[in-house]
């Protein structure tokens, strides 16, 4: 795997910085599948930085974009230490532009699938927290597109209680995680949800996953948010999920 190297994306609104993943092996002559990583409300921080990395060993070619570097007081990310942490997050996603984000976001997706190492066919999203909720956008406005999304992964999508009249522009194959001790999306929201996303459990396409005991943000290795058994289980899930619907030609690691 090479990685992770600053990678500029051509969006209508000005470039945008991004790091890239690329895993090993992958070349003109053999093109990878290939996925955008929206990132949480912390920005771009080690975690996400981490599960870039995880899905490029698996085969994957991986694009972050800084979405962070739209805002007046351009930022990278939140530090991880930082007392304030849910504070200073919290501050840094109210001032985001969505729609501006969800241009962002397809422009990395079109940067992502102009790469000659990547399959242009066969690209998804992945969000976490905010960038759940961003991929799920992302993914129905790309529906129409030439080749529309290869499948969307959400963690705990934020703002997908706010978006769900989109639900059926989100054709792909989704998987949708959740923990039931969400303080930030209370049961009775992801039940919601779950029937905007599955269609009342009528599309096979979509799997939904809940998390006993697990709150807000449970992947996330933060003392303040991670849940082990649950973040173990649902990045299993996650491997599975992409192994059977964009299989890479190699075996998970």
């Amino acid at each position: 795997m090479t990685g992770p190297v600053e990678h500029e994306i051509a969006a209508a609104d000005g470039p945008l910085p991004g790091l890239l993943w690329l895993p090993e092996g992958a070349s003109a002559d053999r093109p990878v599948p290939g996925l955008v990583v929206l990132q949480e409300i912390f920005g771009l921080s080690d975690y996400v930085r981490r599960r870039c990395a995880d899905l490029a060993g698996l085969g994957y070619a991986v694009l972050a974009p800084q979405l962070y570097a739209r805002l007046p007081q351009p930022v990278v990310a939140v530090r991880e230490d930082a007392e304030d942490l849910l504070e200073q997050g919290m501050a840094l996603v109210q001032q985001v532009d969505w729609a501006l984000a969800v241009r962002d976001g397809l422009a990395a997706r079109d940067t992502l699938a102009a790469l000659p190492e990547v399959d242009d066919a066969r690209v998804g999203l992945v969000g976490f927290c905010f960038g759940g909720g961003l991929a799920f956008n992302v993914a129905a406005a790309a529906s129409t597109a030439e080749v529309p999304p290869a499948v969307l992964v959400s963690f705990y999508g934020s703002a997908l209680p706010g978006l769900l009249d989109l639900a059926e522009d989100v054709t792909c194959p989704s998987l949708h995680v959740f923990g039931t001790a969400d303080a930030y999306i209370p049961p009775e929201t992801v039940d919601r949800v779950r029937d905007a996303v599955t269609a009342g459990g009528t599309r096979p396409q979509v799997r939904f996953e809940l998390h006993e005991g697990a709150g807000h943000a449970f992947d996330n290795p933060h003392p303040l948010f991670h849940h082990a058994q649950a973040s173990a289980t649902a990045w299993e899930q996650t491997e599975a999920f992409l192994a059977e619907v964009l299989p890479t030609g190699r075996a998970s690691a």
